[in-house]
């Protein structure tokens, strides 16, 4: 009995003299990263925490409590417009716990996961809030019903989905200078999209519009939901010897497109409204006719992707070094879907001392924004869907448009190319006023 006593008193000294020797957790700082369908807090921690979290009503609060925990310095505050919170406060609760509060607009779902030491970064706790009912936000900023109002004239615009790589979280590579991947390919995400929407015919759809992140297979949703003929990432390649340098282009290799492939049929089987590019619906069929389907637009998707790869590649050659000669190919999620057209661009190896200085100037994002371009702009000279403007044009056909509201006379003969004399010729018209629901003839020529 003494003995057992002894070991019962032996064991309770040392179970709390672990408890008083584990080190606190130190929250150092709160980082806000806002996307279009949900906002991201990450905690920086000083070790892996224990937390939960749950929600309050009247008022709307979410609470976080990270257990054993303490806070270095004040946490950052959202901005005031900010569409899901208000303020974020915080305070020790039970002596050794740190729990932290936001002030809520609205009721959010959340989704929580930690993050070990990567790059830069140390450990984090990453909450992400996404807003409820009425104030969700479409993921694509409407783009999807902009494409689709197009559609009702006889011509439609070419939609190329432009993807700067990473963001927000995640800054890809660094430079030696540390310069980051996220923020050079998204100001020449930003130009490229700047050179589509200036061609007539033509209109760009930013995947990412922001620093923030974004799953790789959700790039290639919005670009589905935007109804795009053409997907484009951006990138910067790195490597360990600062030395190799050039830009490379990269379409979906045999062994990517096989596994998505079978992706898509298992989804067939489980799915109601599953459909290809053009309206294609697999649903409806037998799983034989559903595999041919998907393979033949499979083949002519590598195929367009080839060609335009090839295109942007030759145009490169123009403005500085290629890494290698030829479009290469490779398993990158974002070119997996089976009916767009995909490309990867690695503008240039920001691990490159000479090639982060270029990466940098405004310049020459210009020339690489162009670059790529170009590339666009020729094959779609030789490729435009039957249905687009562009393939009007080519085909010396006369296009129709159907006038809405806002609408101006330069307004239109801006969009098609053509001059104000000859769509006013081509009409019958005396003066600039035009009415809405009046059909105007495009002219084939300018």
């Amino acid at each position: 009995m003494i003995r057992f006593r002894l070991f019962f008193a032996f064991s309770l000294l040392l179970a709390m003299s672990v408890a008083w020797g584990a080190e606190q957790i130190k929250v150092d700082s709160l980082r806000l990263w806002t996307a279009p369908d949900h906002t991201r807090l990450v905690f920086d921690v000083s070790q892996a925490p224990m937390h939960t979290i749950f929600p309050l009503h009247n008022p709307s609060r979410l609470v976080i409590d990270i257990s054993n925990a303490k806070l270095n310095q004040p946490l950052q505050q959202p901005p005031h417009d900010h569409p899901l919170f208000t303020k974020v406060r915080a305070g020790v609760r039970n002596k050794t716990d740190l729990r932290v509060v936001l002030d809520l607009n609205g009721d959010v779902t959340t989704k929580s996961f930690a993050l070990k030491p990567s790059h830069k970064y140390g450990n984090r706790l990453v909450i992400d809030l996404f807003p409820k009912g009425n104030q969700a936000v479409v993921a694509n900023g409407g783009q999807r019903n902009a494409a689709i109002k197009t559609v009702k004239n006889k011509a439609r615009d070419i939609i190329v989905a432009v993807d700067a790589g990473h963001g927000g979280e995640d800054p890809g590579a660094h430079g030696p200078r540390g310069t980051q991947e996220k923020k050079v390919v998204f100001s020449i995400a930003q130009k490229l999209a700047e050179l589509i929407d200036r061609q007539p015919g033509m209109k760009a759809v930013m995947v990412r519009k922001g620093d923030y992140y974004i799953k790789l297979r959700k790039r290639m949703e919005i670009a589905r939901q935007a109804r795009a003929d053409l997907f484009v990432s951006i990138h910067a390649d790195a490597f360990k010897s600062s030395r190799v340098k050039g830009a490379s282009v990269f379409t979906l290799s045999r062994r990517g497109a096989s596994s998505e492939a079978a992706r898509w049929l298992a989804y067939h089987e489980n799915s109601a409204d599953l459909e290809l590019a053009g309206g294609v619906s697999l649903d409806d069929k037998d799983e034989m006719l559903a595999s041919v389907l998907l393979d033949l637009s499979q083949t002519a998707t590598k195929e367009a992707s080839r060609k335009v790869g090839a295109n942007v590649l030759n145009n490169f050659k123009r403005i500085g070094h290629l890494h290698k000669n030829t479009v290469q190919k490779a398993g990158f999620m974002v070119l997996k879907s089976p009916d767009i057209p995909s490309i990867l661009v690695e503008t240039a190896f920001i691990s490159n001392p000479t090639e982060e200085r270029k990466l940098r100037s405004r310049t020459h994002q210009q020339k690489m924004a162009q670059a790529i371009f170009n590339g666009i702009l020729s094959y779609f000279k030789d490729y435009a869907p039957a249905d687009t403007l562009m393939a009007s044009v080519s085909a010396g056909r006369q296009a129709k448009h159907v006038i809405t509201r806002g609408e101006t006379l330069s307004g239109i003969a801006q969009r098609y190319g053509v001059s104000m004399r000859s769509l006013k010729a081509a009409n019958a018209l005396g003066n600039n006023v035009i009415r809405i629901g009046q059909v105007l003839k495009i002219p084939a020529d300018s």
